[in-house]
């Protein structure tokens, strides 16, 4: 598949054409010509090309529980609304619920998310039909049981190799929940695991207080040095939330190469107890993505409306107007922070042609002083008009195909499960 990009503007104002090919971008230059035939032509004159949007942290058809149990404190809204919905909840409703969910991203620049759900193969199913890229795990926990355990470790083994049934785009990780929901054994299963085959692995950690008391309690150390110890830190592993850690296991964690994922919107609305310790955070130069968290707790899929609220978070929180700048943030939101995520944040030969085409040309983005921080402090997705991923058109003019089915079919799937539970 050829695409040629005619008339884009780059983020420092150069006017350029860009030639992609078999998912790559072959040439990016002010006087590229046009194959002779057999490509397709995108006018880009008056927008601007950036590389697409990462979410590091996502559980995607909980987009089917958006708006329900807004509101309530956290255990309260796990146990008598999250927990009963998803008790009912088949593998068609993850189905219709993650292809939602890739319909938002798409319309708001996400071109590759990472998501912990259940129901693997309709998550992968929905990510391949919609054309994203995905880090997908199969969650494991045995918090109900030895028997829990061994079903979902076997599961997980299963899953694995099943991956190669879809394309390239849908990459397989290991999701053990967290370490108060896994045992030590099963986790040092998982290290194991994936050190022999190179897998990423995708977790839950320091998101509340409670979870670091009890690890203390349990184990005699804080959860990142737990961590360590059953040989999950390292630099397959990237961590979410990571709100409660402190010196000394970040001065871990940039030692062991891990990559941290914060979750600013989502850790807001749950009031959980802590701001993410940004500037520790980038003085030990640590791995960082952005995540929005299940769009339960959020309850947006939008990333630029995370990223202006981290950025702002992080300056209230230090006191200073420059911790966290705008090109900073924008580094973060393109995952070009997060090496594990294989994203560069540029636009060059060689790189995935995975780009955003953007309508800056609105009231709310004039005037152009400076283009990078009106896209952290003034934009939200609505901006984006143009999806390409793996060198393949998903939107144009914020038009996608099949959208109104997916609405249709998941607003269903909503009802169904939240008007009862």
């Amino acid at each position: 598949m050829k695409l040629f990009i005619k008339d884009a503007r780059l983020l420092d104002d150069r006017r350029v054409h860009i030639a992609i090919e078999n998912g790559l971008i072959m040439a990016v230059g002010e006087q590229l010509a046009p194959p002779a035939q057999g490509v397709e032509i995108l006018d880009a004159r008056g927008m601007v090309v950036t590389p697409g949007l990462v979410n590091g942290h996502t559980h995607a058809a909980m987009t089917l529980f958006r708006g329900y149990g807004d509101d309530m404190a956290l255990m309260e809204w796990l146990q008598n609304r999250i927990w009963p919905a998803e008790a009912k909840m088949t593998e068609t409703d993850i189905y219709w619920g993650t292809k939602l969910a890739c319909l938002e991203m798409i319309r708001s620049g996400t071109v590759q998310f990472h998501d912990m759900y259940w129901h693997y193969h309709a998550v992968a199913r929905a990510v391949d039909e919609m054309g994203l890229r995905a880090g997908i795990g199969a969650i494991l926990l045995d918090v109900a049981g030895v028997d829990q355990g061994d079903r979902l470790q076997e599961l997980s083994k299963q899953l694995h190799g099943e991956t190669e049934r879809y394309s390239s785009r849908v990459q397989y990780e290991h999701s053990p929940h967290a370490i108060y929901t896994v045992s030590e054994a099963r986790l040092r299963w998982v290290a194991e695991f994936s050190e022999k085959h190179g897998t990423r692995v995708h977790i839950h950690l320091s998101e509340t207080a409670r979870e670091v008391a009890e690890c203390q309690a349990q184990h005699g150390v804080r959860p990142a040095f737990y961590l360590d110890r059953v040989g999950l830190l390292n630099p397959r592993v990237y961590l979410a939330h990571g709100v409660h850690l402190d010196a000394a296991e970040l001065d871990l964690i940039a030692e062991r190469n891990a990559t941290l994922i914060t979750n600013p919107v989502s850790n807001m609305k749950l009031a959980v107890g802590g701001t993410f310790p940004y500037q520790e955070v980038a003085r030990r130069g640590i791995n960082l993505a952005v995540g929005t968290d299940g769009a339960a707790s959020n309850n947006s899929l939008d990333l630029f409306q995370d990223i202006k609220i981290l950025a702002l978070l992080q300056k209230h929180a230090s006191n200073d107007p420059t911790t966290l700048p705008a090109r900073v943030a924008w580094k973060i939101l393109t995952g070009a922070r997060a090496p594990i995520f294989g994203r560069s944040g540029r636009i060059a030969p060689g790189e995935k042609a995975d780009l955003l085409l953007l309508n800056l040309d609105q009231v709310e983005m004039t005037p152009h002083n400076d283009t990078v921080s009106n896209l952290v402090y003034a934009a939200t997705g609505h901006v984006v008009d143009t999806v390409i991923v793996d060198g393949r058109v998903l939107m144009r003019g914020r038009h996608i195909d099949g959208e109104e089915e997916i609405r249709r079919e998941a607003a269903a799937r909503a009802q169904a499960l939240c008007g009862s539970a």
